[in-house]
């Protein structure tokens, strides 16, 4: 793993408070020049098989799961639950090599609708599934859902700290929203609690090609169980994470869960430290941050300790100091990221006025960049993309796609395999 840590100031003013901003920029080791080997992987898919999903939909998940079994080792661990007022295993979580390719086709190809959307209890029945199988590198579970959750456990709250505790076991969630009708807060918040990404597939077809994006982002994986560790100095007075990720105040400081890693995968976070006046000139460490991660396939622990230290300086000579301009627009993507939630709430309430001037706001914000690169410049182009999606189509579309948008760039990632509109 590469990691570098760019502060938005290196100096700051004798016996002034001051704030700190620190971009992390983490970078997996890139996928191997040969076809060397690879550590096997447990994968548990769940499909939503209630009535909506008759049709096309069912057809494509189905289809999707075969071409999943074709691109697997014998030595992966496959399980599939189906799910609809109550949860059924068609596949139980074991390698590949002990279904046989032929019969794990053929128990997929036997999945038929059923009735209502109780989607707890699929999800209940693959962590169980997961939990049992996980190997070494851990368990991913891929819920596939195109309806509301209306029996069961419907909290998204209560779903995602399900999902957060299963994290301890090593087992990821990620989620696919196929139409414009699933429950995107369940289905978000599995993937927040979970780890894992969330893709919008509006179309059947786009689930087939989720699916298989999923897939080969795991299927990449060569990071797994990464944290940080954010240790501030005895007298820093706060520190925030503005990246949405499962964090926990520990006797050390902030630890942040980061999952895993593909890779090759880029992932950006953006710290801020409240630093109190200090009364010393020169050099002084604000935090250490300690990063921690298994590699893969050879499961041997890493740890990456960076410090941070600023300047301090006469007041006159720390007043010319100029902020990152890199620093400064990933802390600018992260705060429009706020517009998306307050679009989606006003949307929810059917209010296309509110909706539309806060995600203006956030274009007058994006184009006043000073010196925008090309994330500035995507996100600009969604927002604007965006209110025009205004009138041309309806409110649960717009939602999802928000949604779907925000959790990538709330994590600190743009990669595609991390789920995304489809």
């Amino acid at each position: 793993m590469h990691v570098n840590a760019h502060l938005d100031v290196d100096v700051i003013a004798l016996e002034q408070d001051d704030v700190v901003t620190v971009l992390l920029e983490l970078q997996a080791p890139p996928a191997p020049a040969t076809a060397a080997p690879r550590s096997p992987h447990t994968i548990v898919v769940v499909l939503d098989r209630s009535g909506s999903m008759s049709g096309p939909r069912l057809f494509a998940a189905k289809s999707a799961l075969v071409a999943l079994i074709d691109r697997l080792d014998p030595t992966d661990k496959l399980g599939v639950v189906v799910f609809d007022d109550t949860a059924q295993v068609v596949l139980p979580t074991r390698p590949l090599a002990d279904h046989g390719k032929a019969s794990a086709k053929a128990a997929v190809h036997s999945i038929s609708t059923g009735g209502s959307t109780d989607l707890s209890s699929g999800y209940l029945r693959a962590l169980q599934e997961a939990k049992g199988a996980a190997g070494e590198s851990g368990a991913t579970i891929v819920l596939l859902s195109d309806g509301q959750a209306n029996a069961g456990v419907t909290d998204p709250v209560s779903l995602k700290k399900l999902a957060a505790d299963s994290r301890t076991h090593g087992v990821t969630t990620s989620t696919i929203g196929i139409g414009l009708g699933y429950d995107e807060q369940i289905l978000v918040a599995l993937t927040e609690g979970g780890a894992g990404n969330h893709a919008f597939a509006e179309q059947a077809e786009a689930a087939a090609v989720a699916l298989a994006s999923e897939v080969e982002g795991l299927l990449s994986k060569n990071v797994q169980a990464a944290s940080l560790l954010i240790k501030p100095g005895t007298d820093i007075a706060s520190v925030t994470v503005l990246n949405e990720l499962p964090s926990t105040s520990s006797p050390d400081g902030v630890l942040v869960e980061l999952g895993d890693f593909y890779a090759d995968e880029t992932r950006r976070l953006v710290l801020s430290l409240e630093v109190p006046a200090r009364a010393a000139l020169g050099v002084a460490q604000i935090a250490e941050l300690v990063f921690r991660y298994v590699e893969l396939p050879g499961l041997v622990e890493h740890v990456v300790t960076v410090p941070l230290a600023v300047n301090v300086l006469p007041g006159d000579e720390a007043a010319g100091r100029v902020r990152s301009p890199e620093v400064e627009r990933e802390k600018l993507l992260l705060t429009v990221q706020k517009a998306k939630r307050e679009s989606e709430e006003a949307l929810r309430h059917g209010d296309r006025t509110t909706a539309g001037a806060v995600m203006g706001a956030a274009v007058a914000l994006l184009a006043a960049s000073p010196m925008p690169d090309a994330s500035v410049l995507d996100e600009l182009t969604w927002f604007e993309q965006s209110i025009g999606y205004l009138d041309e189509r309806d409110d649960a579309f717009n939602v999802r796609r928000s949604m779907t948008s925000r959790a990538r760039v709330e994590k600190g990632t743009r990669d595609p395999r991390r789920g995304g509109e489809f």
